[in-house]
């Protein structure tokens, strides 16, 4: 939902935005408050920016990084996919060109959330489209409050603007903000996903604890069919939150569980669960993005499948030629 400041984050307005900062701040300082406000603002910078800059990033970088990520002073988005390159992200076209100590940033990027209430942006970039094309990318952080950056909100069916496309035209990058080395981009952008897929596993919104108390204010406990469906997604978000599995298993689980939560949430409450707003609501029309975002569920178990089980990869045909000579769509 918008607020009367222009930007929107999954119902949040200013205050909360606002107490979001208080909250880490006060956590940063040592104190462990017994509950918080909604974080989602700050996942960005707190679950991947964070550990991204610890595995990647100069010690000059996680000193002035790190502290206002923690504190909230400042939110970051991801500016990864685009219109040509999502699953396939190594398809990014987005160009860095050296300009004496700096670099300029032309190109386009798409369902970049909070891009337009951050005040940075991890950004992939090629910048050698000579060689094929995992190898041809570097990783930056980039001001997005720059000349050449132009956000533009994405309007959504229920009137959230919760991403944007942003639009980059010879937009200036310092050196000292490029995150690792020349054409090591894709090592940064693996550590980033890796972490993403991990915090869009189980957890957030409406969980096991809510989903009780529905089957109870309903009355339906004692149905042998509701019981059954619910010992199955309890079972699966105990899964979720006890197991240790990273990057595209939890993933993987994570969708399952947030799915059949939510199906079974609008289920109990019958045509009385399609209307209004409420988290189950939200829950059940955001759910079918979790297999999109992140990574397909197709991706994620083409990876467990070659990486884990050790299974024949895919044929790719344009993996080890230069990018410059990729077939692309005009």
């Amino acid at each position: 939902m918008a607020d009367d400041a222009g930007f929107t984050f999954l119902g949040a307005g200013r205050d909360d935005l606002e107490a979001g900062r208080a909250y880490l701040a006060a956590r940063a300082a040592g104190a462990e408050p017994p509950s918080g406000p909604d974080l989602y603002p700050f996942l960005v910078g707190l679950a991947l920016v964070e550990p991204v800059l610890l595995a990647h990033g100069s010690v000059g970088q996680q000193e002035r990084w790190l502290p206002r990520i923690r504190t909230g002073e400042e939110i970051w988005c991801q500016l990864f996919s685009e219109p040509d390159a999502g699953s396939d992200l190594a398809n990014l076209s987005t160009r860095a060109v050296r300009d004496g100590e700096g670099w300029k940033i032309t190109g386009q990027k798409v369902w970049s959330s909070r891009a337009h209430y951050s005040e940075w942006g991890l950004l992939l970039a090629r910048t050698d489209p000579s060689v094929p094309k995992h190898k041809g990318i570097t990783a930056f952080a980039i001001d997005m409050t720059v000349p050449g950056v132009d956000v533009r909100p994405l309007v959504q069916m229920n009137g959230d603007r919760h991403f944007s496309e942003v639009f980059l035209t010879e937009a200036p990058v310092a050196d000292r903000d490029r995150i690792g080395e020349v054409g090591e981009g894709w090592g940064v952008a693996i550590t980033t996903l890796t972490h993403e897929r991990g915090a869009l596993g189980p957890g957030g919104g409406p969980g096991r604890k809510e989903l009780l108390d529905l089957v109870r204010s309903t009355g339906r406990g004692e149905d042998p069919l509701v019981r059954q469906r619910v010992a199955d997604v309890v079972g699966r978000l105990e899964l979720g939150r006890l197991s240790q599995a990273h990057g595209s298993a939890r993933k993987l689980l994570g969708t399952h569980a947030v799915k059949a939560l939510a199906d079974l949430a609008v289920d109990l409450q019958g045509l009385g669960g399609l209307v209004g707003e409420d988290a189950w609501l939200t829950l059940f029309l955001t759910a079918p993005s979790i297999s999109i975002r992140g990574g397909t569920d197709e991706i994620q178990r083409n990876i467990l499948g070659e990486r884990v089980l050790g299974l024949p990869p895919e044929p790719r045909v344009d993996k080890a030629i230069p990018f410059s000579e990729v077939p692309r769509s005009v």
